[in-house]
């Protein structure tokens, strides 16, 4: 029986910073970080491929965390500089053709109206091929940058975001979608009984609309988060069309998945209305054993202090302070806490966490049909609807993933050789 197909997207860490700058195959990186033309190419890329969608990550400060300074980030261009995505978004809406674009946006700063237009907007540009990854943002620097002295705690933060969706999704259909009639011969552009005022009044947020602009052509944007906490997957199983999902281990993705449709259900939705995408870092190579030796070489380039400033800035702890050797204490965190969870369990000691964690699920190393391969069967034994690339990205990599890998999915009747319908929530929604 052939294997059911899946879905890939791409999760672009560090959307519009530097990437990869001291690599082997970064080109001019360091230099031209500013210019668009790798994230360009990796859109033509992803779109000829036939993926779903693009994520963009981001964030809005530059951290200081590790040995409370912000030297280290800024040696090693971690996390800053970074541009803002979202101008990039028509760039890459007009650089393709079917691919689906999403930015990310912080529901602690942004104001609802606000990101309704501009999404709305992106999505009206595009024809339909936007989405919006929603995060609550988790730096202290971070909300020090919007005025606060300390950022919001961590739950506020989710019952927050709930309610960001709810308003911007009453602004996205404050225009009925067939308000705009265009009527010449009357001289009615639009029917004024087909736009409504909104009157939102809530705990954390307020907004009279109508939205000034339509109803996008999706009815809204493909919505989109990323957090793996309790109160992450709560608030995506009321309101996300897909949830992204960091795991390292089959085990983990089990559990995600079982935890994660369990409150789909009790949110009274059907499991298809949202799509579960497994992170992963595939290494392929034209041979097993070439594959075998990149993957052993890029483990023993790990650098722990990169991966503890990495988390401290996701975190707020600087682990700077702590003997990598020593038995680990108990830590708290108001940042990323599901996050965080995952990598204290990876050892018994700093040092043993730093060598042991994965972000994403590593174990796929091999020919690009060895890799589908594997692909297939982690899909079988975990379920889920599909794979969204990361990595360190240059072109090379990029050609490995688009030319390599899809082509061999593509082969296997496991991924989609041409895209069936014009907008992004259909082609998600599509199997």
């Amino acid at each position: 029986m052939a294997a059911s197909p899946f879905h890939m997207g791409w999760f672009l860490g560090n959307s519009y910073g530097v990437h990869g700058w001291m690599g082997q195959w970064s080109g001019s990186s360091a230099v031209n970080w500013a210019d668009p033309s790798l994230q360009l190419d990796l859109a033509r890329a992803l779109d000829r491929a036939c993926f779903d969608f693009l994520l963009m990550e981001d964030s809005v400060f530059v951290p200081d965390n590790y040995g409370s300074s912000m030297d280290l980030y800024l040696k090693r261009a971690m996390r800053a500089p970074k541009n803002d995505p979202l101008p990039l978004v028509p760039l890459l809406a007009q650089a393709t053709r079917h691919l689906g674009i999403v930015p990310t946006i912080s529901t602690s700063f942004y104001p609802p109206y606000l990101l309704a237009r501009l999404m709305a907007t992106l999505d009206l540009m595009s024809e339909g091929r936007v989405g919006c990854n929603f995060v609550t943002s988790t730096a202290a620097r971070a909300a020090q940058n919007f005025g606060l002295d300390e950022h919001i705690e961590h739950d506020t933060r989710y019952e927050m975001a709930d309610e960001f969706v709810e308003v911007v999704k009453k602004l996205w259909t404050s225009w009925d979608a067939d308000a705009v009639v265009a009527d010449e011969q009357n001289g009615v552009f639009a029917d004024p009984g087909k736009v409504h005022v909104v009157n939102h009044q809530g705990r954390f947020f307020r907004s009279r609309g109508p939205l000034n602009t339509v109803q996008p052509p999706q009815g809204h944007p493909v919505l989109v988060q990323a957090g793996n906490s309790s109160q992450g997957q709560d608030f995506a199983s009321k309101h996300m069309d897909t949830v992204l999902a960091a795991m390292g281990t089959i085990a983990e993705m089990k559990a995600f998945r079982a935890s994660f449709l369990s409150r789909l259900e009790q949110a009274g939705r059907d499991p298809a209305s949202c799509k579960i995408m497994f992170i992963c870092t595939p290494t392929v190579a034209e041979t097993q054993e070439e594959a075998q030796m990149r993957y052993r070489a890029a483990q023993a380039r790990k650098d722990p202090v990169n991966v503890l400033a990495q988390m401290g800035s996701l975190v707020d702890i600087d682990f700077s302070r702590f003997d990598l050797d020593a038995p680990l204490q108990e830590l708290t965190t108001n940042g990323q806490q599901g996050t965080f969870k995952r990598f204290l369990s990876v050892g018994r000691t700093l040092r043993e966490v730093t060598q042991n964690y994965r972000y994403s699920y590593e174990d796929l190393v091999g020919t690009p049909d060895q890799v589908a391969g594997m692909m297939a069967e982690v899909m079988e034994e975990v379920g889920g609807d599909g794979f969204m690339i990361t990595g360190e990205v240059n072109r090379r990599f990029i050609a490995e993933m688009a030319d390599g890998l899809t082509p061999a999915l593509q082969r296997r009747g496991l991924v989609r050789k041409h895209y069936t319908h014009k907008h992004f929530r259909d082609n998600l929604l599509e199997f």
